[in-house]
């Protein structure tokens, strides 16, 4: 976990110690912690299936599409308020299991295209921030990629 400043205005960030599945124990520490009563304050940023690879979409509350870490941060603040930063890793090829896909180890084209869209990703977070989240959906979720 860190504390940044962003425009004279305090961001904590912070990658989950516990395993993916059981996000919501940290995540609802860190809120605690933060005194993050307001979750349209809380940011996640996550991988999605849903988007192809290098897409990234910035989304308020919503369906959790059977992402684990998303439906344990559910269960632990008992709300899906929170603001996602959704980055596309495409769909599991053949009958590979979605978990399996979200492990493996990308190709170095992939590699590529994920390290650009983590960049943009970082990027949508501060213009929450700056700008709030729905001028980062106009700026962001138009991209083409």
């Amino acid at each position: 976990m860190a504390e940044v400043r962003v425009g004279g205005r305090r961001l904590a960030l912070a990658v989950p110690q516990t395993y993916y599945n059981d996000s919501g124990l940290a995540v609802a520490a860190l809120a605690r912690r933060h005194g993050v009563d307001d979750l349209a304050r809380l940011v996640v940023v996550h991988d999605e299936l849903d988007l192809p690879v290098g897409r990234m979409q910035v989304k308020e509350g919503g369906g959790l599409a059977g992402n684990k870490g998303l439906v344990s941060i559910k269960a632990h603040l008992h709300s899906t308020d929170f603001l996602r930063v959704r980055i596309g890793v495409g769909k599991p090829p053949g009958r590979m299991e979605g978990a399996d896909h979200v492990l493996r180890r990308p190709g170095k084209a992939e590699r590529n295209e994920l390290d650009v869209v983590v960049e943009e990703a970082a990027d949508a977070v501060e213009a929450i921030l700056s700008d709030g989240p729905e001028a980062a959906m106009n700026r962001f979720n138009r991209r083409e990629r």
